[in-house]
């Protein structure tokens, strides 16, 4: 299998495809999974939802075009679906810590901003059809 790699890599379409944008395009967009794997690990206080959503969106539809293709471009492919993949992770640490109660857990409190707006809208509610009475 490596012979015949290194024999392909000697052909004139070895040296087509490495000067095409079938490479060089996908090589040039491995800065945004790079980046986005490197976001993993940073403090989901600084997490944009909207922007991690558009980046997903952006991903998956570009990962259907890289597939769409003729040819297939499998380098674009796998680019977008490590976008894809990394994008979802930090939605999801988006979502846990300002909407399932991951920012009270980190900083010790007792109810999250969803739960003390409920619990006011139903005190307000309540004296609402107090007074009526």
């Amino acid at each position: 299998m490596a012979s015949t790699f290194f024999t392909w890599l000697r052909s004139p379409a070895a040296r087509e495809y490495f000067f095409s944008t079938h490479f060089w395009g996908p090589v040039a967009n491995w800065g945004l999974p790079l980046a986005a794997l490197a976001d993993l690990s940073k403090d989901e206080e600084v997490i944009s939802g909207s922007m991690t959503t558009a980046l997903g969106a952006y991903s998956m539809v570009f990962m259907r075009f890289a597939w769409k293709v003729q040819p297939r471009n499998y380098l674009l492919f796998a680019c977008h679906l490590t976008n894809a993949t990394a994008q979802s992770i930090q939605e999801a640490r988006f979502v846990n810590y300002w909407y399932y109660g991951g920012r009270e857990k980190k900083f010790g409190l007792d109810k999250g901003p969803v739960t003390q707006a409920i619990e006011e809208s139903q005190a307000e509610a309540k004296k609402v059809a107090d007074a009526k009475q």
